[in-house]
């Protein structure tokens, strides 16, 4: 039996609308934790009521102007009022916002219960990355964009996770009840993870908390969701959930790291010893306001090649990098950065594109300087 090419043609429209819409997903994720489901479920419960609401509204309108249409000889209704439909429609709206709100407080008192927390971290937005410490391990670290600046400038492909990779994730373990202490060093932003239905506000001298308990290993992303500056696109949160003893081991290695750290500024550095680690910081913290080439984007991220702070005398340019500049976008990295980071860093920038002061600024000298600002 032959089919009219009308035919052939619908069941190929309809197959590829069928495909098409199974790819296309509208709805809520139900997320990877215990609140994250509960919110999907409160979700998905207020849907349904609205679907039966609508059906019974949409359903007595359409059986109204069918069945009573003037086209049959119907006549209206004169009244001028009905206390029967006045009390019906205050009653049956109070009950149905009754009905609603006994799970949704339900949800937002589990929502906002962060209380015997297995892991407390410290959360901390900064124009424009993430600072994580995890409050009684001695262990913090600065979470930055990894996405290349080849893929950002469009000079390569993006790659699979264009703009949510960095370079240092958050770890939890699996099962844990771990508690958020959300705040900013200088402008607001927000820290949301979808999957675990975790969005709170980072806000300069204040701390928000959240918390959550993942239930299964995984990698989840997230995003700031507060407009925060020029670079707010470029600020992802990348959340990598291990088994309890994969977190344990990676737990100690971030503290031997920590200790490393401290030995690391008594050590005696050479120059090109500080310059090949400040060209890694620099490329990490620096590059996105002064460029790769130290070239700036003027005004308001001024030039380093060549500048008067770059090549003139190494105290100032130090204590520009340890303090920032008031009134203008320079962030002060004095609690961001590690001593030896620090002077890792003056020390490129002064012996870079061309600058070639031959100064090394080493990390004593950050430390003293942190030591005379604390006395």
């Amino acid at each position: 039996m032959t089919r009219h090419p009308h035919v052939w043609m619908g069941l190929l429209l309809w197959s590829v609308f069928s495909q098409a819409q199974a790819a296309w997903t509208v709805n809520m994720a139900p997320g990877a934790t215990e609140v994250s489901h509960a919110v999907f479920d409160l979700h998905m419960t207020i849907f349904w009521i609205c679907v039966v609401i609508g059906i019974i509204v949409f359903g007595a309108m359409f059986w109204s102007m069918i069945v009573h249409r003037r086209s049959t000889g119907q006549v209206a209704a004169k009244f001028h009022e009905s206390t029967t439909v006045e009390i019906l429609w205050t009653v049956v709206p109070l009950l149905i916002l009754v009905v609603m709100a006994i799970p949704a407080t339900k949800t937002l008192i589990d929502i906002y219960d962060s209380s015997e927390s297995d892991i407390d971290i410290q959360v901390t937005g900064y124009q424009w990355k993430w600072h994580y410490k995890y409050l009684g391990q001695d262990v913090e670290f600065f979470s930055n964009l990894a996405t290349p600046a080849e893929q950002i400038q469009n000079k390569a492909d993006k790659g699979e996770h264009y703009l949510l990779e960095v370079d240092q994730p958050l770890v939890l373990p699996v099962g844990a009840k771990v508690r958020f202490l959300v705040t900013a060093a200088d402008v607001i932003h927000s820290w949301w993870v979808p999957a675990f239905a975790v969005k709170r506000d980072a806000i300069p001298g204040f701390v928000n908390e959240a918390w959550t308990r993942v239930e299964k290993p995984g990698i989840y992303r997230g995003q700031c969701a507060e407009l925060c500056g020029k670079d707010h696109g470029f600020m992802p949160i990348v959340v990598e959930v291990k088994s309890r003893a994969d977190y344990d081991a990676w737990l100690g290695e971030r503290k031997q790291e920590a200790a490393k750290l401290k030995e690391l500024t008594s050590k005696e550095w050479t120059l090109e010893e500080l310059v090949a680690r400040g060209d890694k910081v620099y490329h990490t913290a620096c590059v996105a306001c002064h460029q790769a080439e130290g070239q700036g984007l003027p005004p308001m991220f001024p030039a380093l090649k060549g500048s008067k702070i770059a090549t003139g005398p190494k105290a100032d340019h130090l204590g520009i990098v340890f303090h920032g500049k008031p009134g203008t976008a320079m962030a002060a990295f004095g609690k961001q950065l590690s001593e030896v980071d620090i002077a890792a860093v003056v020390t490129y920038e002064r012996n870079a594109w061309g600058n070639n002061t031959g100064d090394m600024v080493t990390p004593k000298d950050v430390l003293e300087l942190k030591q005379a600002e604390s006395q």
